[in-house]
This record gives structure tokens, sequence and C-alpha cells, in this order.
């Protein structure tokens, strides 16, 4: 039976015949007009004849197909589907051969290789791995089936049944290389558009340095599209799909975890410090101002007031986590006006090194963790995948960090060329040739530094008692770059 398209096409085309008939007995058309309408009424007629055949050949292969209730739409059940039990791509690296595994997962590239065969790679979060659709097999899977699966749209979330299977050889385009899954059954959970602003695997290759409106068309050396800053950035949940986007969120929350467990190690007390202060509590930054209701309020550039506050109420031991603002309009990775603070306060029992050493062990713990957990390790090659070395961060031997002082670094800048001050502040060129001469003397990217001159300092930070132009104070340092500051805060009111 014809679609109703084609009829109309056909009634059409006869209604302008009758029409051509009856404009030629009042003379107006022409025989040639006649002509032409018939044989478009002619060529309607064929066209309903050819989509009539090619319904009729579809309606006999699906009835010969073996494969229809394996793949298709996800329909809902009518009544409580029996308990069934999911994996997640994370599990599979560590996977037995030949285990029936069900994932939820997006397509992240979608071939057909032949009639008979095609492939897919899942992705969920930072992992993924190839699936296999072939035809016939254990599954006696149809050839309707492979050609379904391989023509699924990217960014697709499919539901996949299957067996874990050793490839021939490993797979090194996927995260998981020593396991494929053999598919037996494959359900459209939700589809994606065919165009996207941008594609994922487009976003998987790092980012141009400048953001110039012109590379947003531009090809890379092997002709491959540039994805610009401000494209990710309109398209943030598109570019945040990726693999290493992806661990480098959950890096983060490793870190944060890391933290947590070194913390609750130390009996420390988890605070909830407010994001709004009457007040600026830090010297050094600018200071975002909101209005309260019928006053002025401002964004906390630190909890450091809350904190001292904590110690004041007998506290010992306090720490959080949570976002800090500032107000600093500069565009290098120092300033930022919103990050994630690590923050911890502690009273001190006869000198603030106790203070400074535990944040030294602090760090080696969470950087250590990071060098040494199979997860954490795995997720580091994802990222290093789009950001090469991102993982060559070198430590100390030992449970001790690097530790100099203010004039063992300046002098040790000075013994290589580069001018430095004695009580002056360092600038991030002399940081960062600092950061290269001390991993190439002392092999470690992580350090600290001690005894900064009071001039360079907030007021309230202490004096050394036996030299007074230098201060307790202190800095960490990450590859050449501070990453944390502290010091002992004058805690007498009358010297203040």
């Amino acid at each position: 039976m014809a679609s109703v398209e084609d009829q109309d096409m056909a009634i059409r085309a006869k209604e302008r015949v009758e029409e051509s008939k009856e404009q030629s007995e009042t003379g107006a058309p022409s025989k040639s007009a006649l002509k032409k309408a018939a044989k478009e009424n002619i060529k309607a007629e064929k066209a309903a004849q050819r989509h009539e055949q090619e319904r009729q050949q579809k309606e006999q292969a699906d009835a010969n197909d073996t494969s229809k209730d394996k793949y298709g739409p996800l329909r809902p059940a009518s009544e409580s589907p029996p308990i069934q039990k999911f994996s997640e791509l994370a599990e599979l690296y560590d996977a037995q051969e030949d285990q029936e595994v069900t994932v939820d997962a997006r397509i992240h590239n979608a071939r057909i290789q032949s009639g008979k065969l095609a492939f897919l790679v899942l992705r969920e979060e930072a992992h993924t791995i190839q699936a296999v659709v072939a035809e016939g097999g254990a599954y006696k899977l149809s050839r309707q089936m492979v050609k379904w699966c391989g023509a699924i749209n990217n960014e697709s979330i499919v539901r996949a049944t299957g067996l874990v299977k050793r490839p021939k050889d490993p797979v090194t385009s996927t995260s998981i290389a020593n396991f494929e899954l053999h598919v037996e059954k494959l359900y459209m959970i939700s589809e994606a558009a065919q165009m996207l602003p941008v594609q994922v695997k487009d976003c998987m290759r790092a980012p141009p340095v400048t953001d110039d409106s012109k590379e947003e068309a531009e090809m890379d050396s092997q002709g491959l599209p540039v994805v610009s800053l401000s494209a990710r950035l309109n398209n943030r949940v598109l570019d945040g799909r990726t693999a290493a986007n992806q661990a480098i969120f959950q890096l983060q929350s490793g870190i944060s975890n890391l933290f947590i467990e070194f913390m609750n190690k130390h009996r420390f007390t988890w605070i909830n410090s407010s994001r709004l202060a009457g007040a600026a509590t830090e010297g050094g930054s600018g200071v975002f101002e909101i209005k309260y209701f019928d006053t002025k309020a401002y964004l906390t550039q630190s909890p450091q007031f809350f904190k001292q506050m904590s110690i004041a109420m007998d506290m010992k031991r306090v720490c959080e986590i949570g976002p800090v603002f500032r107000a600093e309009n500069s565009n290098t990775h120092r300033h930022l006006t919103e990050f994630t603070g690590l923050d911890f306060e502690m009273v001190i029992k006869n000198d603030y090194h106790e203070v400074l050493a535990f944040g030294e062990k602090l760090m080696l713990y969470i950087i250590r963790n990071l060098q040494e957990r199979a997860g954490f390790k795995r997720l580091t090659k994802v990222v290093e995948q789009v950001f090469p070395g991102a993982g060559d961060f070198k430590l100390p031997t030992g449970d001790e960090a690097l530790r100099l002082t203010f004039a063992e670094a300046v002098t040790m800048l000075q013994e290589n060329g580069v001018e430095a001050g004695e009580y002056d502040d360092l600038n991030t060129s002399q940081e960062k040739e600092l950061g290269r001469i001390i991993r190439k003397k002392h092999d470690t990217d992580f350090y600290t530094i001690d005894k900064y001159p009071s001039a360079v300092r907030p007021f309230y930070t202490m004096p050394d008692p036996s030299n007074p132009k230098v201060s307790n104070s202190y800095d960490f340092f990450m590859r050449g770059q501070e990453i944390m500051s502290g010091a002992q805060r004058i805690h007498d009111y009358g010297q203040l």
C-alpha cells in the first residue's frame, strides 16, 4: 500500500492533467503542457510503486530479523522489571573473561566495518571500552542489528549487555585496552542529535594556547578541527564529557578525600564558615562587594577570621573545604576570582614550625597517594593523553620535604646568575627559575621556603625573635609556583 505522501503526489499529477485538458478546451494550454503533466503523473505513480516495494521488503526483512527483540529503543516495562545487576566501565579493568555485564554508557564512536560487523566505543566518565557487534556468532545476531548499531549517533546513551572478551591485540584507542565487550543486546536510552555544536572527540585534544576567533575554523597539523576555548565554554556540558575533564574532576575529588583522610586521622574539627563577611579578610587581594539587605557585605577572601575565632573558642585544630573569592583582575595561573580552598588552622605548642611541618606532611601524603594508588594513576594517564607530562611530578625521598630559608633561596638564585634582593619579595620569573634550579639540584618539584622578610608580609605576621627583619612565615611551592602561604600571627594585642 502506497504512503499518504505518494498518493497525494499521484492525485496532484492527475489534477494537473485534468486542469490542462480543461484549459486546452479554452485554448489556453499547449500540447507540450499536457504531455508534461502526463509525464509527472507517470513519475508519481512509479514513485508510489517503488515506495510500496521498499515497504514490503522492509516488512519482509523485519519478519526475518532474528534479533528484533535484542535492539532498538528501550521500552518501559509494563510491570515491575526483575532486579538487574549493572556494571560500570571503571570495574571492567579487572573483569574476568566471559563475564556477562550490562552497562549504561554513551556512544563515543560508532562505525560499520562491513555488513556483518560494527565497532562501537562506549564511554562512561573517564573510561572507554570497545564493543563488537557481529552477525551470527553465539548470539546469532542479525545483519539488521549490526546496521542499526553501527549507525547510532555519537553521544547517545545506550544499554549494552554482552560478554567481556580479550581481544587478539590490546585496543590502544580505549582506556580499557585488554578487554572488549561482545554485544548480545543493545537498546537506546536517549538518542543524541546527529549534529552537535562541538564533537566531544574533538574536545579531547588540547585547546589552543590563545583564544583567537580565527582559530575556531582552523585545523590542526593532522587536519582535525581545533575547538577554541570560547567554543568549549559555550558548550561546557559537551566539553565536560571528555575523558580528560572527567579524570580531572575525579582527581580533584580524590584530593579532597585525601585531605579529609589526613585531617580526620589527626583529629581536626570540620567547620563550615560563612562566605559573607562584614569586612575584607585579606590585605593583599581585592574583595567583591555585595548588598546585604540595607547594608554592605563582602564575599570572603578566605575563612581566616573564622578559623582564628574557632581556635579562640578552644577548638585547637579546625579545617574546611570551601570556595574562596578574590577580585583580582589578572590573567595568570596564580590569580583566580574563585577557587576551592583546603584550609586548616591549629594551635602552636612550642614553635610555628609545628604547623609548617604538618603542612609539609599533608602535601606529601596527598601527592604520594595520587602517585601510588591504582585508580589515581589510571586517571593521571588519561589526563596525560591531552596534557603530556601532567603526572611528571617529583617528590623528595623519605618523609621530609625540602625546606629552604628565604635567604638560602636568594643565594641559590644569585649563584645561578639570577638577580635577587635579600629583603625583596620574589617575583614570578624568579620563583619559576628557582623551581627549575631546585628540580635539577634536589630532584624535587615540591619544597617550602621559610623566614620571609617582614617587609613583604602582612603587619600581623610574627617577626622572628632573633631577627625582626624576617618573619615566622612560609610559602609552599610546586614546580616553581606558590600554592599555599602560612605564618604565625601576632597574638599579643599590645604588640599589634
